[in-house]
């Protein structure tokens, strides 16, 4: 018989301890905790971007625009002693506009049409077998207020203020426009083209205006002799006028300047163009809407919501 010191104990498995419910709730309190700082978290990163790249889309939209418009002015196109008519621009009745468009800056512009020698005429294949040889386009903007994403919408609280850019090819240009007397009325076979998808150019407009820099010449300067000043001629001011155009006889116009006649002005010479232009980001935009005409941004939200470019183009001498 073995000794009792030989005899094996028996290893009976040990009872593993499980989670209270006290254990349980505090662990799932804690969980819950976490998730709902991650899920705040990731919702304000989330809409932080979505703001600033709607901020950055609208302040590059309005760069691009302001860009190609002053290199089509840089490269207008105008000549001396004939009647035909080479720049028209005007403003817009906005009286049939929303309120909410009426009531803030809305864009006095509703058009610009001159020709100019574009660098993206035949759709920039200048110089291969697509150019043809001519070298004067017309180019058309046109302003529209409008949803941007379905042109046909109804709903005032998806509308925009929209700008289209249409380059005539240079072929159709000499045909139908070039040397003609009333531009405005023979571009009006074009006008329908002008909104067309692929002409769009920046959306959310809230500001858009045109001065025309006309050098006057005075007489009674010192000593007697002519004095040459400049009368800024701004499209969309308190002036009662609401049009601008250039022949090759001189300016015709009905807006009047500071200091300046209407008579002046259009015995002046045009030298140059500034252009202003302001968008708002769609974060802004939804804003506006949902305040009811300005309401919806304070000065400190407009100034980060609203973007703000302008350009001086000295002209081509005529």
């Amino acid at each position: 018989m073995r000794p009792f010191s030989d005899m094996k104990t028996p290893n009976f498995p040990r009872r593993r301890r499980g989670f209270t419910l006290i254990e349980l709730m505090v662990a799932m309190g804690i969980t819950a905790i976490i998730v709902t700082v991650l899920v705040s978290i990731t919702g304000v990163a989330t809409d932080t971007w979505t703001r600033s790249r709607s901020a950055v889309r609208a302040a590059r939209q309005a760069k691009v625009m302001l860009d190609t418009m002053a290199k089509d002015l840089e490269s207008f196109v105008s000549r001396r002693g004939q009647s035909a008519e080479w720049l028209v621009a005007e403003i817009d009745d906005q009286a049939n506009l929303p309120k909410v468009a009426r009531d803030g800056n809305a864009p006095e512009v509703a058009s610009m049409t001159f020709f100019t020698a574009a660098t993206d005429r035949y759709f920039g294949q200048v110089g291969t077998a697509d150019d043809k040889g001519g070298d004067v386009s017309c180019v058309s903007y046109r302003m529209r207020y409008q949803d941007p994403i379905q042109s046909g919408g109804s709903s005032d609280r998806t509308k925009t203020f929209v700008l289209y850019r249409l380059l005539v090819n240079p072929d159709e240009t000499f045909q139908s426009l070039l040397g003609e007397e009333d531009l405005k009325n023979k571009f009006s076979g074009f006008v329908n083209e002008v909104t067309e998808e692929e002409n769009f150019v920046c959306e959310n407009v809230t500001q858009f205006t045109v001065t025309f820099l006309v050098e006057v010449t005075r007489s009674g300067g010192e000593g007697g002799g002519n004095t040459v000043e400049t009368a800024r001629v701004t499209l969309g001011s308190d002036n009662s006028g609401d049009e601008f155009s250039l022949s090759g006889t001189g300016i015709d116009t009905d807006i009047s300047a500071d200091g300046f006649s209407v008579d002046e002005i259009k015995g002046g010479r045009l030298t140059g163009v500034e252009l202003s232009i302001s968008v708002i980001s769609d974060a802004g935009l939804v804003r506006i809407n949902s305040g009811g005409g300005g309401g919806g941004l304070n000065e400190k939200d407009y100034a980060r919501q609203v973007f703000h470019y302008s350009r001086t183009v000295e002209l081509p001498g005529m």
